[in-house]
């Protein structure tokens, strides 16, 4: 769900500490087109002027200044606090400033996913990869980051077209797209400061017409998994369900080529057979935004499922929608998986498909008799159920929002939903009692003038 704009202005974000972005670019609702690329002397004009509204945006789509240092902080022995081995317990408010880093760095890898897919329709080269493996962190902007990729990952629909569409336009018909990469950390600067040997799986929102599709294909399924009991199989609502269109983009094939899934449980298999006997730690970090985040928890359940030798699985998600059911949730929690969902309370997509039902059942009974209260909660929830568009949040989630921001002016979609929206929001991120860096300064100071009878 990548909202993306052939209308790229500039905004200047005035730095509210030292690792504050400079720059803030944001895509919008449109498709991309390329645009020339303006001389260094002409972005620190701009740079310069004073900020007016968050939908200006950079007209350099590679520029990079904006982003904070993508080199790791040393971690030691916390790295897995900061991958959630405790679920983030005391970490996410007030936000870990580690934790914020690692976030942040994240966020680069699926940045670069976005910036090296081809988003020009007219290109035979549409949805494709734009750089090789060995180029592609360095094109994109995001370089001495201390990982190589390791393979390039592809995403194919399941939906069944007519032939007339063969005749229609390209980007209409394209069925398979480069989706992602999965890259491993080699520097032994970076793995001595991660504390471990990092595997990251990087995947992009939706891009294509029928990815698009997909996403409304907003009906549970079944999740295929052989260490379910098989007399739990004939009850939905005790096997884990997922979003048929999800599911479909995951595990589809189209001729000879793997499915995303396929090429996933190759590269993660080859990774542990080389490095996961090794007295060095590993971890793998699954990473991505809006359709790419739900793929991401999809594909960290699958990993948890199909290896025994299972290093500590994390997944670092911005703004993607509900995936699963509650017994997918519960699995995810049984598996071990660490999920972080990074969530802007103003953006639409992280409130969809479906809808969610609490299983707390405590306040309705205070307020009713308690067989009754039983009664009319199990019958509501069952009917809901049957309907097949029951889902449940997953994971610990960062809850954020634009309106928290001083420098966005305005809440629309396209500016919630976008990437560098939650990058910028992270980056500002203080406590659920100072939502903001800046606001944060100017509380301090009102206090001080306070104290000192101004």
């Amino acid at each position: 769900m990548k909202l993306s704009s052939a209308h790229i202005k500039q905004v200047t974000v005035p730095c509210i500490s030292k690792a504050c972005p400079k720059i803030l670019q944001l895509r919008c609702c449109t498709t991309v087109t390329h645009q020339p690329p303006r001389s260094n002397k002409s972005l620190n004009n701009l740079e310069n002027q004073p900020p007016k509204c968050i939908k200006r945006l950079v007209l350099d789509s590679k520029s990079s200044s904006w982003m904070l240092q993508t080199r790791p902080v040393s971690l030691g022995a916390r790295w897995m606090d900061i991958q959630g081995i405790k679920n983030w317990e005391g970490m996410l408010d007030p936000l870990d400033n580690n934790l914020r880093g690692e976030i942040i760095r994240y966020g680069h890898f699926v940045e670069a996913a976005y910036r090296a897919c081809n988003f020009d329709p007219s290109s035979p080269s549409y949805a494709k990869c734009q750089f090789s493996k060995r180029k592609l962190l360095v094109q994109s902007g995001f370089s001495d980051t201390g990982y190589r990729i390791t393979a390039n990952l592809n995403a194919t629909s399941g939906i069944q077209l007519p032939k007339w569409i063969q005749n229609s336009p390209n980007w209409m018909a394209t069925r398979s797209s480069w989706i992602g990469y999965v890259a491993i950390c080699q520097d032994k600067r970076v793995i001595s400061k991660l504390g471990r040997r990092d595997v990251v799986i990087a995947l992009r929102g939706t891009v294509t017409c029928l990815e698009w599709l997909e996403n409304l294909r907003a009906t549970l399924t079944p999740l295929p998994s052989n260490n379910l009991n098989t007399q739990l199989a004939s009850n939905n609502t005790l096997i884990p369900l997922v979003e048929s269109g999800f599911l479909s983009l995951y595990t589809s094939r189209m001729g000879t080529s793997p499915s995303l899934q396929d090429s996933i449980r190759q590269e993660i298999g080859r990774i542990l057979e080389i490095y996961g006997h090794d007295n060095q730690p590993l971890s793998v970090t699954f990473t991505g935004h809006s359709l790419g985040a739900a793929l991401a928890t999809l594909a960290a359940y699958d990993i948890k499922e199909t290896f025994k030798c299972k290093p500590l699985v994390t997944v670092i998600s911005f703004g993607g929608p509900r995936v699963g059911n509650q017994t997918f949730r519960r699995r995810l929690d049984e598996q071990g998986t660490k999920i972080l969902r990074i969530v802007n309370s103003d953006d639409v997509i992280t409130k969809v498909p479906g809808f969610v039902i609490d299983n707390n059942e405590d306040d309705f009974a205070k307020n009713n008799e308690p067989h009754l209260a039983n009664n009319i909660s199990s019958w509501i929830q069952k009917v809901v159920e049957d309907s097949q568009w029951v889902y449940a949040d997953v994971g610990c989630e960062l809850r954020l929002s634009s309106r928290d921001s001083p420098y966005l002016n305005g809440v629309d979609f396209a500016t919630c939903h976008d990437l560098k929206t939650y990058l910028h929001l992270v980056n500002g991120f203080v406590s659920s009692n100072c939502p903001f860096r800046a606001t944060a300064s100017k509380m301090i100071t009102k206090k001080k003038e306070k104290i000192r009878g101004i």
